[in-house]
């Protein structure tokens, strides 16, 4: 009876921590909808220059096809999944400076490191879902992991946007006004630019947090593709 409690609450420990990670996956992802109307209003971006916001993301998954599957290998899911999140805090941390410069191409390369660190998580997570419980509710897990990435998305839009987007029309108009002078058409700007170093500032303390507690969990090393291999035994 203790044995069966003690699996019973190592796997809801487990479960638990691999919702977290969903919910960051879908919490980063989603962000890309705030950055592009922000970025183009801050760094006076073309529609066209404002859609390789997105792209730079996304070309991480690309580059992290390959690459992520020997990291793995090399490194075992558990700090895989570790390395991956510490990516992510470094790309978060680079919008700090490209803030204060005002920078495009600094936008996109932490954008791009970012989405480097979020294949790398994703990658290792997929596994689990499948092999930390039984497999024949496997489809139950993977309908809870969707839950959790689609709740942190639409918090992600609500409170990014409610700090990086407040008033932006606004100030647009304010900057695309003829009267306004030059000088204070760059203050503005700047301070519109500056306000991801807060929010972003905070997503980088809470990834390493995550990132502290992963590497402290008792998650199995699984083989990547143990989703095909697993018996759904949690003690792997």
């Amino acid at each position: 009876m203790q044995n069966s409690t003690a699996r019973n609450s190592n796997y809801l420990y487990q479960i638990t921590i691999i919702g977290l990670l969903f919910a960051v996956l879908g919490f980063v992802t989603w962000l890309n909808g705030i950055l592009i109307p922000f970025l183009k209003k801050s760094c006076e971006l073309s529609d066209q220059q404002s859609y390789y916001v997105a792209s730079a993301f996304f070309a991480a998954y690309f580059v992290m096809a390959l690459p992520s599957s020997w990291i793995l290998q090399k490194l075992g899911t558990k700090k895989g999944m570790t390395v991956g999140l510490l990516i992510m805090v470094a790309g978060a941390l680079v919008f700090i400076p490209a803030a204060e410069a005002r920078s495009y191409g600094m936008f996109l390369s932490g954008l791009f490191i970012l989405g480097t660190g979020l294949a790398l998580l994703q990658t290792a997570c997929n596994p689990y879902v499948s092999v930390i419980g039984p497999i024949e509710s496997a489809a139950k897990r993977i309908s809870i992991m969707g839950v959790c990435n689609k709740v942190a998305g639409i918090v992600a839009n609500l409170l990014f946007g409610a700090v990086l987007l407040k008033n932006a029309d606004a100030i647009q108009a304010q900057i695309s006004d003829a009267t306004t002078s030059a000088a204070t058409k760059e203050q503005l700007l700047n301070e519109l630019s500056n306000r991801v170093v807060m929010p972003y500032t905070v997503l980088a303390i809470v990834l390493a947090i995550v990132a502290v507690i992963i590497y402290r969990s008792t998650l199995p090393d699984i083989s990547t593709n143990a989703s095909d291999t697993g018996d759904g035994d949690t003690d792997l």
